[in-house]
């Protein structure tokens, strides 16, 4: 399955870089389990991010950030088969788990939830 890692990212770091990228190394620490069991991760940042940059994105929270940031995630929804939404506070990541539950994709809370992970640890 091609399943979303949806928690923090920008949430609660006010903008500062390093606040961000270690969230987004929380949102990849269970990347490799899923992986091991059989899925492909993805993280909407891993989409969103380059797309920023190459449109020309220079400062977090501007119109472009916010022009690409959660409709990649959107659009990221509509190939994914599930969804592993990780702790902590985020109106993308909340508005990823109310995206996938419109559309019946399935919402874990935590990783060994997710089919077959449990088995390939």
């Amino acid at each position: 399955m091609l399943i979303l890692i949806a928690g923090p990212y920008r949430s609660g770091t006010g903008d500062d870089p390093d606040k961000m990228a270690e969230n987004l190394r929380r949102l990849e620490a269970p990347s490799y389990a899923l992986f091991r069991a059989g899925h492909v991760p993805m993280i909407g940042e891993w989409v969103a991010l380059p797309v920023w940059r190459a449109a020309g994105g220079k400062e977090i929270g501007d119109d472009l950030y916010e022009e690409i940031f959660h409709p990649a995630a959107g659009r990221l929804l509509r190939l994914c088969d599930g969804v592993l939404r990780l702790s902590g506070e985020s109106r993308g990541a909340d508005n990823d788990v109310r995206l996938a539950t419109e559309r019946g994709i399935p919402v874990w809370y935590r990783l060994e939830d997710v089919p077959g992970v449990f088995e390939a640890s």
